[in-house]
């Protein structure tokens, strides 16, 4: 599918244009699909992530949920309206600003995902096709640690790659990472991988881990 291989100063920068010159679901998912591409590749996307969550919703407790790196806010948006308290933050001001604009419940913020700070830690944090498009490892890996901070005891981080042995690259933006390397990461931090989802969308080989914090 077709990548975007304009030089750009940083991935922040690589984003903002992006979801500035896309729409709502292209700038964040695949560019070489087509809308009804994107549509059911959004919604395969929701349904699998929402079986992972579980159905437990109640207006009295909901659940704290965080929607890193949330793009234009589809996926914050429908978490919402499944009854979850959330909060979603993206670099990109532009995609930010669309969010905000569609309103629908989530609290928004433009942050980068080693800076976001919370006064509450999150029963379920997300972050859907987000770190394997961070190219430096550094960076990668102080975002990783960050979201694991943020996730309650018993509760689960939910990130998304291949899950494959071997490090590869995709052109400029994308660096997909062993499985070993998250564990290596999360599991001094008190989060044990669970399960393997892959997204079973087309040739697509990416779907999500998702870890569980035990301590």
């Amino acid at each position: 599918m077709a990548e975007d291989t304009r030089p750009y100063a940083d991935t922040r920068t690589y984003w903002d244009t992006r979801h500035a010159d896309h729409d709502e679901l292209a700038s964040g998912a695949h560019l070489g699909l087509d809308r009804p591409g994107n549509e059911i590749f959004y919604a395969q996307r929701l349904g699998t992530l929402l079986s992972l969550i579980g159905d437990l919703s109640s207006p009295a407790a909901p659940l704290f949920v965080l929607d890193a790196g949330c793009g234009k806010g589809y996926f914050a948006r429908a978490l919402a309206r499944c009854g979850h308290r959330v909060d979603a933050f993206d670099t990109s001001p532009a995609a930010i600003d669309h969010a905000r604009a569609e309103g629908g419940g989530p609290r928004y913020a433009v942050a980068a995902l080693d800076e976001w700070r919370s006064p509450w830690p999150y029963d379920i944090v997300v972050c859907v096709d987000v770190l394997f498009h961070v190219p430096d490892d550094h960076e990668w890996a102080a975002g990783l640690r960050n979201l694991a901070s943020l996730v309650r005891v018993a509760g689960r981080l939910i990130v998304t790659d291949e899950d494959t042995a071997d490090r590869t690259l995709r052109g400029d933006h994308v660096v997909h990472r062993p499985t070993a390397a998250y564990r290596a990461e999360l599991e001094p931090l008190g989060l044990r991988h669970v399960l393997f989802r892959p997204y079973g969308f087309r040739e697509d080989r990416v779907g999500f881990h998702v870890f569980t914090r035990t301590r």
